[in-house]
């Protein structure tokens, strides 16, 4: 399954100038926000969540929301995705991809599901 998403940056800035943490703690936790270090990645992040609940599907709602899935970057510093074990089992998920890319003022996130 594929899902795929784009965000104007600024967007996620002006919503972040807005809102501050409350905004941040809408789609991200902890570690994700201490990860998130500029406008860019913020939004990346935000296009990460949603292309993730698009190749599953579903949307964020009900089935999949922010928080059953966390984003965190490997020894090379690439993305991935840790899922929440309920969310693993309902899903049936075998292995997942994620790739993101700030350009032009957009953050765009691709993310290819495997499921058993």
């Amino acid at each position: 399954m594929i899902g795929i998403d784009i965000v104007s940056i600024d967007r996620i800035a002006t919503a972040k100038a807005r809102h501050g943490d409350l905004f941040l703690r809408k789609f991200l936790n902890d570690s994700e926000i201490e990860l998130a270090k500029n406008n860019a990645t913020l939004a990346g992040f935000w296009a990460a969540k949603e292309a993730i609940s698009k190749a599953l599907g579903c949307g964020i709602g009900a089935e999949f929301g922010f928080g059953d899935a966390t984003i965190y970057k490997d020894s090379k510093g690439a993305p991935k995705i840790q899922f929440k074990l309920d969310t693993l089992l309902k899903f049936n998920i075998k292995n997942s991809s994620l790739s993101i890319t700030h350009d032009g003022g957009f953050a765009i996130a691709a993310v290819i599901i495997e499921q058993n």
